[in-house]
C-alpha cells in the first residue's frame, strides 16, 4: 500500500503535464469515460463486494447510495462527456484593467494545483471529482471510505488507463488506499502538497475537517433541506414537489428534510400530505414517511410526534419533520434558526412572498415552486460537481470547474517604473 505523502509528493510532481491545451485535456477526458464503459463489469463486479459486505451493517437507503448499476456507470459517463464541452476555465481573463500609464493587468484564471477529496459512501464521486480537476487543471487526491473501497478502486484503476492512452501520467489522479483515520489526518495537515481540501460526507466528517484541518478547507454537504408551503400555493403541485424532493432519493444532501405548512392551510394540506406521502406510498408497496410532527402538526393528522432535535436532523431516510407556522415572516424564522444553508425552497403563488423568501433565506440554492432535489452539478449544467459548499468563501452551492480555479494578476507593460 502506497504512503498517503508519496501519493502527494507524486501528484504534485505530475502536476506540470497538466499545462496542456485544452484539446490534450479533453482527449484524456475521452478516454476516461470509454474506459469507465469498457471497464464496467470489473467496477460492477467489485461494487457487488462491497454491497454484500454493507448489507449487515447499512439500511436500505444507504445500500442505495453505495450500489452501481449499468445505468449509473453510463450516468457517469456522460457526465464526464458533459464536462468535456464545457468552457475551460484555465487561463480564462476574468478582467482587463488598463492605466494611465500604460501598464495592462490582466486578472487571469489559474487552476489551485492539488485538490484532495475525503467522500463516503457514493462511488460516483469518484470519477465526478476526478474529471473536474483535471479539465480544471488540478491534480486531485482522492479518499473514499472503506464501505465503497473496492468500487472506488476498480473506478479509479478505469480513470488511470484513461490517462495513459492519452499519454498522461495517472499520478494525476491520486488514490489514497488507507481508509483509517490517519490518512484522514495527514490530508487534513498536508500543508505544501494540498491546496483545498474538500470532505463530502456526514456532519462529523465535515466537522472534523472544519476543527483540525491545516490546509484550506471548503464546508460542504449537510443539508437539513426545508420546504414551506404558503397559503397562496397551488396544492396539487406541492404535494408532487414535496413527495419528489423527500422520496426521490432520499439519502442525499438535497433532499427535503422539513416540511412548514401555513397555518391558514394546513388543516385542508395536511390530510392531503398523509395521504400522498404515507397511506398511497403503503397501499403502492413503497416505503411510506415517516412524518414527525409538531404540536400544532398532530392535532390535524396522525403521526409521530417530533423529538427534541428533529427539526435539526438530516435523517436521510424516509423520515420528514412536519411543523406549523403562522406565514412567511416565521418560516423564514424557522430556516434561519435551523437550516444548513444548502438548499430551501417555498411553494406559493404570492410573488411578494416569493420575493421576500429569496431575499432573507440565506443559503446556497433558494427555490421558489420547484423541488430542492435540482441542487447537483449536472442539474446546474456544471456537468458534475466536486461537492455542494454550504460555506460562502471561495465557493457556494455546487463546485464546478470555477470553483476549482483561483486567480492572479498578470502585468504587462514597457518599463514603467513607480
Amino acid at each position: 500500500m502506497k504512503l498517503t505523502q508519496d501519493i502527494l509528493r507524486e501528484a504534485k510532481a505530475a502536476l506540470p503535464t497538466l499545462a496542456a491545451s485544452r484539446e490534450r485535456k479533453n482527449a484524456a477526458l475521452e478516454r476516461i469515460a470509454e474506459r469507465l464503459l469498457s471497464e464496467q463489469e470489473n467496477i460492477l463486479a467489485a461494487n457487488r463486494e462491497d454491497v454484500e459486505a454493507a448489507k449487515d451493517r447499512y439500511g436500505s437507503v444507504m445500500i442505495d447510495r453505495l450500489t452501481l448499476t449499468p445505468e449509473r456507470i453510463a450516468g457517469m459517463a456522460q457526465g464526464v462527456r458533459e464536462v468535456v464541452e464545457l468552457p475551460d476555465p484555465e487561463g480564462k481573463v476574468i478582467r482587463r484593467i488598463e492605466r494611465p500609464n500604460g501598464i495592462v493587468i490582466e486578472k487571469t484564471s489559474v487552476p489551485l494545483g492539488v485538490v484532495a477529496i475525503i467522500f463516503e459512501s457514493r462511488p460516483n464521486v469518484t470519477s465526478d471529482a476526478a474529471v473536474l480537476a483535471l479539465k480544471s487543471g488540478n491534480a486531485v487526491i482522492l479518499r473514499g471510505g472503506r464501505e465503497a473501497f473496492r468500487s472506488n478502486a476498480a473506478i479509479v484503476n478505469a480513470i488511470h488507463l484513461g490517462l495513459q492512452d492519452a499519454g498522461l501520467p495517472s499520478e494525476l489522479v491520486g488514490f489514497v488506499e488507507d481508509t483509517s483515520h490517519d490518512s484522514a489526518n495527514e490530508l487534513m495537515e498536508a500543508v505544501g502538497f494540498v491546496d483545498l481540501l474538500i470532505p463530502r460526507g456526514g456532519a462529523g466528517l465535515i466537522r472534523r475537517c472544519m476543527e483540525h484541518a491545516k490546509v484550506p478547507c471548503i464546508q460542504t454537504g449537510t443539508g437539513i433541506c426545508h420546504i414551506f408551503v404558503d397559503e397562496s400555493a397551488d396544492q396539487d403541485k406541492a404535494l408532487n414537489v414535496i413527495e419528489n424532493a423527500k422520496t426521490s432519493r432520499p439519502s442525499v444532501c438535497n433532499a427535503e428534510e422539513v416540511l412548514l405548512v401555513h397555518e391558514a392551510v394546513a388543516a385542508e394540506f395536511l390530510p392531503k400530505l398523509k395521504q400522498r406521502l404515507v397511506d398511497d406510498r403503503a397501499a403502492q408497496g413503497l416505503v411510506p414517511v415517516e412524518l414527525r410532527l409538531d404540536e400544532k402538526a398532530a392535532g390535524i393528522i396522525e403521526g409521530v410526534p417530533a423529538g427534541e432535535n428533529d427539526f435539526d436532523r438530516e435523517f436521510l431516510d424516509y423520515i420528514l419533520a412536519v411543523a406549523v407556522v403562522p406565514n412567511v415572516d416565521a418560516a423564514i424564522s424557522h430556516i434561519a434558526q435551523h437550516s444548513t444553508g444548502h438548499s430551501d425552497g417555498i411553494l406559493t403563488r404570492n410573488e411578494e412572498n416569493a420575493s421576500k423568501f429569496t431575499a432573507l433565506v440565506d443559503s446556497a440554492a433558494v427555490y421558489v415552486n420547484v423541488s430542492t432535489r435540482f441542487t447537483d452539478g449536472g442539474e446546474f449544467g456544471l456537468g458534475c460537481e466536486m461537492g455542494i459548499s454550504t460555506q460562502k468563501l471561495h465557493a457556494r452551492g455546487p463546485m464546478g470547474l470555477e470553483e476549482l480555479n483561483t486567480y492572479k494578476y498578470i502585468i504587462r507593460g514597457d518599463g514603467q517604473i513607480r
